[in-house]
């Protein structure tokens, strides 16, 4: 009896749910015959000439809330495992984005890194236009679905409703991962009008500052806006933004804003076509933004567009987790298919001796070992040649007024003794591309910033300095670690075999000096590498020198 009377109200709620869909519920009202966009126009700048109509959604499957008017914008705090994030509802931007495993400075009592540098509702990251450009749209105050968003579960969403003066309702909704730094944005919108059509395309903007004061007085390393199409980096210098703003159309995979550790990223559908454009206000503050076609929204109907946003650390594994050829961002120049496989070799050690400060010298190890018999070699040339130096001045003071025949007496010579003269420069020439592709490993690489080695050594990305009591003018401390280094350069100097020239061993002799001074504001991670590697040049001349 009991299952008879269920299925009976079932067949009577059907009954009523379609009598009243039939009866009450007007027609889905149907989009316009709008033909379909130039094709040249949609490989350039977004226009409004025919656009293709949007996706259709009708009143009764699309819920239009009744939003408060005239009420300000609260402050929605997200908490995961990496970041602490701070949406605004005036505008729906991302007013503060703090990475928990990073410190501004050394010191923890500097706070954690902060990537977003600006503070008016249209320059926050992530604001969202749609018809209008970012400069000139409406500044929407936003309801948030939550107070607070801690997230906990492996995802979590916050959604935001706001409604334009123009009948727009736009939805923007953040899906958060809990030990993840990407973030999934899913953007709405719909015309809630009955009568009106609109058209436009959407633009989601990203302005930027620099990170923080110091990296925006560091002139040698990359700081700006970069773009990545069909895989290809591409760094946008700021200086060149400033007589004209830049577009980029194409097979874009994603549009991000750098320094030489953090990133600011939009990455767009990849199964739409996207078009960038950046821009330079003032000294410093870059404006990127994303768009896409010109659409047309008929009234009752909606378009949805999705992102994939990161902010965070340029950290290749982390990156190359999220796809899109975001690792591509990390860019050592000349030097990169030498550089990558040495940051993996960093890494892998570091796994093992959990300070990169031993990872650094067991990496010098191994490069040296792998040149020993090339550099074994050319230093017993430079041997066998300093033997020879009085032989060749003889020669050169005989045959003086004819050079042909010094030629074939030199040649014959070498030939006698079984050596190559630039036997002694080909393992330098060697080693200078591999230094290079370490040198910018180390000097780029986030793993070494604020990694502590050991004694006063406390950041290895930084310049060594043991403060002894009272400041040294222009240092600051004592630059222990690049004396030593210069020290080692110069006992290797006079062991290694020099050529007659007097001039020339001078010259030489005070390339130490030179090297220490340049050395003095490197990071002291390279000036580690730098030490170990005359010490084991040294080690392996005195070894040459004993066995004659």
């Amino acid at each position: 009896m009991d299952t008879q009377k269920a299925f009976l109200a079932i067949v009577l709620s059907l009954l009523i749910l379609f009598g009243y869909q039939y009866f009450f519920v007007p027609p889905a009202q149907q989009p316009e015959n709008i033909p379909p966009a130039d094709e040249h126009a949609l490989k350039t700048e977004p226009t409004l000439s025919a656009p293709p109509p949007a996706t259709q959604a009708t009143a009764n499957q699309v819920s239009v809330p009744e939003l408060p008017a005239g009420r300000e914008g609260r402050d929605i705090t997200v908490e995961t495992d990496l970041y602490t994030a701070i949406i605004s509802e005036t505008g729906g931007g991302i007013k503060s984005f703090k990475l928990k495993k990073y410190n501004e400075e050394l010191d923890p009592e500097s706070g954690l890194k902060e990537l977003i540098q600006t503070t008016s509702p249209r320059n926050l990251p992530l604001f969202f236009s749609w018809g209008e450009e970012p400069e000139q749209a409406e500044i929407t105050v936003f309801q948030a679905d939550q107070d607070k968003v801690n997230v906990t579960a492996t995802t979590q969403t916050l959604t935001l409703q706001g409604k334009l003066s123009s009948g727009l309702l736009v939805t923007k909704t953040f899906t958060f991962s809990r030990d993840q730094y990407q973030i999934d944005l899913a953007i709405s919108v719909h015309n809630t009008s009955t009568e009106h059509q609109l058209q436009g395309s959407p633009f989601l903007a990203m302005t930027n500052n620099p990170f923080s004061e110091e990296s925006s007085k560091n002139r040698f390393l990359f700081q700006g806006p970069a773009v990545a199409s069909g895989g290809v980096l591409e760094e946008i210098k700021p200086d060149d933004l400033k007589d004209q703003m830049q577009t980029r159309n194409g097979n874009l995979n994603w549009v991000a804003y750098e320094d030489t550790y953090f990133m600011t990223c939009m990455i767009p559908d990849p199964q739409s076509r996207s078009s960038a454009r950046f821009s330079l206000t003032g000294e410093h503050t870059v404006s990127s933004v994303l768009s896409s076609d010109v659409v047309a929204l008929p009234p009752l109907n909606q378009k949805q567009y999705s992102y994939t946003i990161y902010f965070g650390p340029k950290k290749f594994d982390t990156l190359k987790s999220v796809g899109h050829n975001l690792e591509k961002i990390i860019n050592f120049g000349w030097f990169d298919i030498l550089a990558k496989p040495m940051l993996f070799l960093l890494n892998f050690l570091y796994s093992f001796v959990h300070n990169y400060g031993w990872a650094i010298i067991l990496v010098t190890i191994i490069i040296k070992a792998a040149f020993w018999p090339i550099a074994h070699k050319g230093m017993k040339s430079m041997k066998v040649m300093q033997k020879l130096q009085p032989k060749m001045a003889k020669l050169r003071e005989k045959y003086a007024n004819d050079k042909e025949r010094l030629n074939k007496e030199m040649i014959q010579l070498y030939q006698t003794y079984k050596v190559n003269p630039m036997g002694g420069c080909l393992p330098m020439i060697l080693q200078i591309p591999v230094f290079f592709a370490l040198y910018k490993v180390l000097l780029q690489t986030i793993e070494l910033r604020h990694a502590p080695f050991m004694l006063w050594i406390t950041d290895l990305s930084a310049p060594d300095r043991l403060y002894i009591g009272f400041d040294i003018p222009t240092l600051g401390g004592l630059p222990v670690l690049t004396l030593l280094m210069g020290a080692s350069m110069f006992l290797q100097q006079k062991m290694t075999p020099t050529a007659a020239d007097p001039t020339q061993a001078k010259i030489m002799m005070f390339l130490p000096v030179v090297f220490t001074f340049m050395f003095l504001n490197f990071a002291s991670g390279l000036v580690l590498y730098w030490f170990l590697n005359n010490l084991l040049s040294i080690a392996q001349q005195y070894v040459i020198n004993k066995s004659d």
